[in-house]
């Protein structure tokens, strides 16, 4: 398999740009306090300087009839060498319509951190496609700009991630989570989204320890690139750990039974060394999920292929980061998770 390029760590005092990939709601005016609310705290708590690139505040109207400037602002932070990283203010629905307009050449040769999820699984396949490793990971109005604080764990697993060049580690499970809607409404800034207790991770299927390394997404998402060219070679599935979750639209779960049977019919489910799962958003499904990705595993005999569920990543509340082509590990015996290497260089 082909490495993917890791980009360079962050230190205090460095710029990261912001990016409206899909949905342009950060630019909408009673939605803007979100938005400063999230670069704040990645100027109070990490240090970081933020750059908003030139058309990501525009608003959701001009960003829909635009997407050239989408994708021209995801060029400009690439090129750009005082930039270090590039962080998605929130996900959408059509970031698969900036494809015409990305150069990959530009984002192989100028290598560095992107992070964001759900929409922005499509950003993450151009950087796949340009051969270099992204995040997927919190964005700036959601867990950046989480109300009243961020939370401890994703705060922790940021700079875990992105500030040091070591082994990122096990990955345990969040104490509590959410997924409670509450509206963006300034009136609600200083009141806290309840929490409940996280049960951690669930076991479905498999033994031993088993490795590979990092790719996956958002998995409604992941169906608008398929027979695209931004669907990953064949090498970049084999020996995989393959990382699915599901979004906001909460699919009912014989989408992700006819899903999963698509990468089983591919291949991909036999090339793959195990799976790791989101949360669903408000557990929606909990059960109803587990039951049909079970199926599918029986249906292609793949009932031994080590599988956890209910992972602290995606459309919930706190969350870590996956690096994109990193070497992580299901323990199943200890039902845990690690990545074992790190997600930047020096």
């Amino acid at each position: 398999m082909k490495m993917l390029i890791k980009p360079e760590k962050l230190e205090p005092g460095d710029r990261i740009a912001t990016i409206s990939p899909s949905w342009g709601g950060a630019g909408e005016p009673e939605l803007r306090w979100r938005y400063e609310q999230g670069i704040s705290r990645i100027a109070d708590i990490f240090g970081l300087e933020v750059v908003a690139m030139p058309h990501s505040l525009k608003g959701a109207s001009f960003l829909y009839h635009h997407p050239e400037a989408r994708a021209e602002d995801i060029m400009t932070a690439f090129r750009d060498p005082t930039i270090k990283a590039v962080i998605a203010n929130i996900g959408g629905d059509d970031s698969i319509r900036l494809l015409p307009y990305i150069d990959f050449e530009v984002i192989r040769q100028n290598p560095k951190i992107l992070m964001g999820y759900s929409d922005v699984t499509v950003a993450h396949l151009f950087c796949h496609k340009a051969g270099v490793s992204s995040f997927y990971g919190p964005a700036i109005m959601t867990d950046f700009a989480e109300n009243v604080e961020m939370d401890a764990y994703t705060v922790e697993n940021i700079k875990r991630t992105f500030f040091r060049a070591e082994p990122i580690g096990e990955i345990k499970p969040a104490k509590q989570w959410t997924s409670e809607r509450l509206e963006w409404t300034e009136e609600n800034k200083h009141k806290r989204r309840n929490l409940r207790p996280n049960t951690g991770y669930e076991l479905l299927q498999g033994k031993g320890r088993v490795q590979g390394r990092l790719i996956g997404g958002c998995i409604e998402v992941l169906e608008f690139a398929k027979q695209t060219i931004l669907w990953p070679d064949e090498e970049y599935w084999e020996d995989s750990i393959l990382f699915f979750e599901t979004s906001e639209e909460k699919p009912e779960p014989d989408f992700i039974k006819y899903w999963l049977r698509n990468y089983a019919a591919q291949g991909i489910l036999g090339k793959a060394k195990g799976i790791i799962f989101g949360k669903p958003m408000d557990e929606t499904y909990y059960e109803e999920y587990k039951s049909v990705i079970s199926q599918v595993m029986e249906e292609h005999n793949l009932t031994n292929l080590p599988i956890l569920h209910n992972l602290n990543f995606g459309h919930t509340e706190p969350k870590f980061i996956l690096p994109y082509g990193a070497r992580a590990e299901i323990d199943c015996e200890n039902v845990a998770f690690s990545i074992l290497e790190s997600g930047v260089k020096e």
